[in-house]
């Protein structure tokens, strides 16, 4: 059985990079009648951010990307918190030094920084420099009983060619004089992400491992740990990192990366998983727009690119455009009511969607254009104060309207417009302003039909009454 994971850390609130990653993951676990697991990597003590790991559960929800196991689901493989995984990892560790893979080291932070700047200076590959490893079996065992604090490290072979395999670019090859002892188990007991990755995805039988490209680098200490322990890899597949278009990494300082700023923006989730499905993969038709169901359908992880995705928050707002205009009106007004958040008449909102439909980018977009239906203005974006007489005759003519629909109003206004010899432009951009409080607005005539006769006129007297 297909089974591919997210391991999420809480240090911080979901990242974009993140359903990114669970899109692929939840895709072809799906596709493949497989599961989804949600792996919560909460060993950085130090980062964790309260609430973030519920906020991680919040974002897959909202996205559709909900697990088949993990914490709040359960399983058959838990713990799914690293945290709670302490003793499997402190075990397997000492499974490798009793093998001959791994050793302790009592290196201080003084001596590792010496030995980090020394090789700075010498131009090298900032590397451990093994001092612990040559370390006789009589010596390891004086300092562990004197109570040294100490690490457990990685014992790479050394003048080894380290072939690891990504499924999306083929073999590498690693020089493993250029791969350092790394730390699997840290002074406190804690995994590094290194052992614990290894350990966690063999005993829950991950079959597919979709991962970042940072992480190449860190393969061969993988599939070097697979090898010691004498377990069967899973087949890794190392996605490209999400870019702004500066080609810089989508990060916290280089464009928006928090789920909950999509959400407060108004994009939908159907058009953010669209969009980020072309980031990494390109439908076989070359069709942009395309359902989860059908990207689920047609997706195979070996066909995922290779070159560096550039997300383009341009090009994301217009694919959420054209989601908007696709929604049906029902729905795209039930997820107004919700975003606007305010007990607004729901009809009304309806009626407006017509209006305002192909000029929305993000839900966001909303309030700004038709706020004026819901409140008075009590502001007016050009002077109407010298204009009182103009506004006197619009209000008559308006009042003698017995239809009150967009067409007769237009047409009213026309006339009236033409018997004062005043510009339409002119005209009409003064009325807009009395209607609405600004300048650009809904379709007039329509908007005023929406609002109905009473408050056209209630609002035309306020500007009257407020003239000179």
């Amino acid at each position: 059985m297909v089974r591919t994971r997210i391991a999420p850390s809480p240090t911080g609130f979901p990242h974009i990079g993140t359903i990114y990653q669970a899109l692929f993951d939840y895709g072809y676990a799906k596709k493949n009648a497989g599961q989804f697991i949600v792996r919560i990597e909460d060993t950085d003590r130090l980062r964790l951010v309260a609430g973030a790991e519920e906020k991680i559960y919040q974002s897959l929800d909202w996205f559709g990307l909900t697990e088949d196991e993990s914490r709040r689901k359960g399983g058959d493989y838990g713990p799914y918190r690293q945290s709670e995984r302490l003793k499997i990892y402190q075990s397997r560790a000492l499974e490798l030094i009793k093998n001959g893979y791994a050793y302790y080291c009592f290196c201080s932070k003084e001596r590792l920084e010496e030995v980090r700047k020394r090789r700075a200076q010498e131009k090298k590959i900032p590397m451990y420099d093994k001092y612990c490893r040559a370390l006789s079996a009589e010596d390891v065992q004086e300092k562990l009983s004197s109570g040294l604090t100490r690490v457990v490290r990685m014992k790479v072979p050394e003048n080894t060619a380290i072939k690891v395999r990504d499924e999306i670019r083929g073999e590498i090859v690693f020089d493993s004089n250029t791969v350092d002892d790394q730390v699997l188990l840290k002074s406190d007991g804690f995994p590094t992400y290194h052992l614990a990755v290894v350990v966690d995805d063999h005993l829950m039988k991950i079959t597919h491992a979709v991962r970042g490209e940072e992480w190449i680098s860190s393969t061969p200490k993988h599939f070097l740990l697979y090898d010691f322990f004498g377990w069967e890899r899973p087949l890794f597949f190392h996605t490209s990192l999400l870019r702004n278009p500066d080609r810089y990494k989508l990060s916290k300082r280089h464009g928006h990366t928090n789920v909950a700023w999509y959400q407060e923006q108004g994009f939908l989730p159907e058009a953010i998983l669209n969009y980020l499905a072309l980031m990494g993969w390109s439908h076989p038709q070359g069709k942009e727009i395309f359902s989860k169901e059908e990207f689920i359908g047609l997706l195979e992880l070996k066909n995922m690119k290779a070159v560096a995705p550039v997300f383009d928050i341009h090009k994301l707002e217009w694919m959420n455009g054209e989601y908007i205009r696709n929604l049906e009106a029902g729905s795209l007004k039930s997820q107004l009511v919700r975003f606007i958040g305010k007990n607004y008449d729901e009809k009304l909102v309806e009626k407006t969607i017509p209006l305002v439909r192909e000029r929305m980018k993000k839900l966001v977009d909303y309030m700004p254009l038709c706020s004026f239906f819901f409140e008075t203005p009590t502001g007016y974006e050009i002077d109407l104060s010298a204009k009182k007489d103009i506004f006197v005759k619009m209000k008559e003519e308006l009042n003698k309207l017995n239809d009150w629909k967009a067409e007769p109003i237009g047409e009213a206004m026309l006339v009236l417009a033409k018997r004062l010899n005043v510009k339409n432009s002119e005209f009409f951009m003064s009325l807009r302003v009395a209607i609405t409080g600004k300048k650009i607005s809904p379709p007039l005539n329509e908007s005023m039909e929406i609002l109905g006769k009473k408050d056209c006129l209630t609002r035309i007297g306020r500007v009257i009454a407020a003239g000179p």
